[in-house]
């Protein structure tokens, strides 16, 4: 007779139906399996379990029990197993799962042992259905994500709708400023103290910008983009945005991963990250940008309410900085939530944001003294990138074609009057849309250009545009807004071509490029260029 392996229960001879009996008592399903992987062992629980009788199980190979995504490996585990048999204990960390008869799996707990029978080795698994354990396991988990997406929703919605009027403001400011710089004398204390508070505005407007990111408002100019072109076009900028004591190293799966997201966003993603990751690493270390495929099945989807399933763009950024504990983690993409000294807890807020509009979301893990990991699942797309645009139509003024200004901000509107006025245009200037619907009905007064907000009281910029083109079918016109709303969708707004859209805070720069480009596509002009 062969030695008993170590730790292995030798019981010699047993009586089979006493033996059976004992197994029946036992609170688990009990599977003994030989060194061929045959079963050879099976008590009532485990008939119960997985829906076999006894004599159905005894003589099969276990992998019957085996889901079919783990039947490929699970011999060499179980070989690995005869060869050196050792005990593991119930609930040893693993996730395990197992399969009925009607093809449906279950998570389990598997306890594992040896016995000595007959001369012979037989491997035994104690297992336990875990299901509703793990039903309610996972229940917490979705409720703890809905509490965290509805905390991070009401922020959202707070800090847009501050952002959104701020921005008004903000354009008073800068245009004004602007306006004192070139009345004043060049190179005088005046023009110098307003350029100061040119760039004073124009900071204040970046922060309230990324406060509409994050709460989803921010007017997006969406692409089809290869995540691998655009992350080896910005490689430079993150090296020297991480300095020479973090090495930077990136990796990108063979296949394509073509995106759709604003170009200017994913760089704000790419560098918020990389800078992020550097704080976390005072004294060097190593970042990993990785690009692969990623499919998120269904059972993904259940656990992440918020994602379809679906093929996607996985970008892992990872570093080997200080981590973070649990708590601190949780709460790293609020607005304003910061571990930093002198941070604005706007920049992972921000990447959030633009994550989550682009149809996407973002995860992070990480580990006090081991480092973070941060991964940005994005859906893919069909297409292919859009080939380089037109050189933009250089600024010019108007040639006295008058501009319907519908604002109910009355700073804005004389902001835009003045602007439009300067630059050679007739302007028309009303605060609602009734008063402009009276305008349009009047023949008499010519209108070239409605520029007006889309989001107004009384009557949205939409609805009046759709009113005032009954009375003027070609009436071009040029949207306003601070940001994008279910109620606002900017690209159906701009869909026919005689139509565009500019976002608040605008300088002047930006409002007589705007206009202009609309009216010169209107007579057929070119660029010349």
């Amino acid at each position: 007779m062969p030695d008993t392996p170590a730790g292995a229960l030798d019981l010699g001879e047993p009586d089979n139906s006493a033996f059976e009996q004992f197994l029946d008592f036992v609170p688990d399903a009990i599977i003994g399996v030989d060194g061929e992987g045959r079963i050879v062992l099976a008590n009532g629980h485990a008939e119960q379990m997985f829906e076999y009788d006894r004599d159905q199980l005894i003589g099969q190979r276990v992998e019957l029990l085996v889901p079919g995504r783990f039947k490929e490996r699970h011999p060499e585990h179980r070989q690995s197993y005869f060869r050196e048999p050792r005990r593991r204990p119930m609930g040893a960390g693993l996730e395990l799962f197992a399969r009925r008869r009607d093809g449906t799996e279950f998570p389990v707990e598997i306890s594992l042992s040896s016995l000595h029978l007959r001369g012979e080795t037989i491997a035994t698994a104690a297992i336990r259905d875990i299901s509703k354990r793990a039903e309610s396991e996972r229940e917490k988990a979705l409720q703890t994500q809905l509490d965290r997406a509805r905390r991070l929703e009401s922020v959202g919605q707070l800090a847009g709708g501050i952002a959104h009027d701020f921005n008004n403001i903000l354009g008073v400011i800068m245009n004004y400023a602007e306006f004192v710089v070139d009345e004043v004398e060049p190179g005088s204390r005046a023009q110098a103290d307003a350029e100061e508070i040119r760039k004073a505005a124009d900071r204040a407007v970046a922060l309230t910008r990324q406060l509409l990111i994050f709460s989803r408002r921010e007017v997006a100019k969406p692409e089809v983009l290869f995540l691998r072109e655009a992350i080896l076009e910005l490689e430079n900028l993150l090296r020297r945005a991480l300095g020479e004591r973090i090495e930077l190293s990136v990796q990108f799966d063979a296949e394509t991963t073509p995106v759709e997201i604003d170009r200017g966003q994913l760089e704000q993603v790419l560098v918020n990250l990389a800078v992020n990751a550097r704080d976390a690493m005072p004294e060097g270390g190593r970042l990993v940008i990785e690009v692969e495929r990623a499919e998120l099945d269904e059972e993904y989807a259940y656990m992440h309410p918020d994602t379809k399933p679906g093929t996607y763009a996985r970008l892992k950024v990872s570093d080997t900085g200080v981590g973070m504990d649990a708590e601190v983690a949780e709460r790293i993409f609020e607005p304003f939530f910061t571990t930093k000294e002198e941070g604005t807890g706007l920049g992972l807020a921000t990447v959030y944001g633009i994550v989550t509009g682009a149809g996407g979301r973002i995860d992070v893990y990480s580990e006090p003294g081991v480092g973070t990991t941060i991964k940005v699942h994005l859906p893919m797309v069909a297409g292919e990138p859009a080939p380089a645009g037109e050189r933009r139509r250089e600024r010019r003024g108007g040639a006295g074609e008058t501009v319907l200004i519908v604002e109910d901000e009355p700073g804005v509107k004389r902001m835009s009057e003045r602007i439009l006025r300067k630059a050679g245009f007739q302007v028309l200037g009303h605060s609602c849309g009734g008063d402009a619907l009276q305008a349009c009905e009047s023949w008499e007064q010519r209108i070239d250009l409605m520029l007006t907000d889309v989001i107004m009281p009384q009557m949205l910029g939409t609805e009046l545009v759709e009113r005032a083109r009954e009375l003027r079918p070609d009436l071009k016109v040029v949207y306003m807004s601070g940001y994008s709303h279910a109620v606002l969708a900017p690209a159906a707004l701009v869909a026919n071509g005689d139509s565009a859209f500019i976002e608040k805070p605008f300088s002047s720069a930006e409002l007589l490029e705007t206009v202009t480009e609309l009216l010169g596509a209107a007579t057929g002009e070119t660029d010349g260029g």
